[in-house]
């Protein structure tokens, strides 16, 4: 599953599901207001994105695989810009013949450039006016579970399946500017059933991630110290979230719990 909030209001919570439906949430009337379908040729969605300034968002869908994880289970990707205005798909992104699936997308500040990440470990970056590719990178060996902007956008995060976080400068592509390892909160059972995802501060200096142990790391970004962990859960920690402006964050936990807490 996943999950996104309409930038302009916040009363539209987008979900896909892994039957091919993108269903979006009106939480004023408490219904669902709009139930959409990706093609049968790509049943499950990995990630939904909407736009931070236009009334558009991305879904990256994937077609099946045959394998027994997570990743193995994808097949080939596809991803479709669509109008919340009229709820009809208005194109689809081009990535080449048969690409890997998309398991993560990110959004620049004012939407017009879009990061793609794909299980083949590549960077794909879209210019969301024409529509078309404009670059693209090598950046992890093995699939890459997360994908942000720096909020500077000067650079951007990836989260690799390995348990590698990079920062990469967009100004000199292919340059690492900072780097974490984090594997020993990448547990491989985990991440057979769900991918591991990554949130960043209002500031951009506190990179949070899930972890496959009962506390996740809270890195200082540009900084080699140890960081700091959140409070324990009794289970993995599977999704994170900041507040957008305040020193708050949110954890939720395969124990069914959620914790909001404040570093202050």
């Amino acid at each position: 599953m996943s999950l996104d909030w309409e930038c302009k209001s916040d009363r539209l919570l987008l979900i896909g599901t892994a039957d091919g439906g993108i269903k979006a949430w009106n939480v004023d009337a408490k219904r669902v207001v709009c139930d959409l379908k990706t093609t049968e040729a790509f049943p499950s969605v990995l990630d939904i994105k909407c736009s931070p300034v236009e009334p558009i968002f991305v879904s990256a869908a994937a077609s099946r695989g045959y394998g027994s994880s997570y990743v193995d289970n994808l097949g080939f990707a596809s991803l479709t810009v669509w109008n919340m205005k009229t709820w009809k798909a208005m194109t689809v992104l081009p990535l080449g013949k048969d690409p890997p699936a998309i398991t993560s997308l990110s959004f620049n500040h004012n939407g017009k450039i879009l990061a793609a990440a794909a299980t083949d470990g590549m960077i794909h970056m879209f210019d969301m006016s024409a529509g078309l590719q404009i670059t693209g990178w090598p950046a992890h060996d093995s699939a890459i579970s997360s994908i942000l902007f720096g909020p500077d956008e000067t650079s951007i995060f990836s989260l690799g399946a390995e348990g590698k976080i990079l920062e990469w400068s967009l100004h000199n592509q292919g340059q690492v500017l900072w780097s974490k390892n984090c594997s020993r909160f990448c547990d491989p059972e985990i991440s057979k059933q769900c991918r591991h995802e990554m949130a960043l501060d209002a500031n951009g200096r506190r990179l949070l991630t899930t972890s496959g142990l009962v506390r996740a790391p809270i890195y200082q970004v540009r900084d080699y110290t140890n960081g700091l962990r959140t409070l324990a859960h009794t289970s993995a920690i599977t999704t994170v979230d900041w507040h957008p402006t305040l020193p708050i964050f949110l954890t939720g936990s395969a124990d069914n719990s959620v914790r909001v807490t404040s570093i202050l």
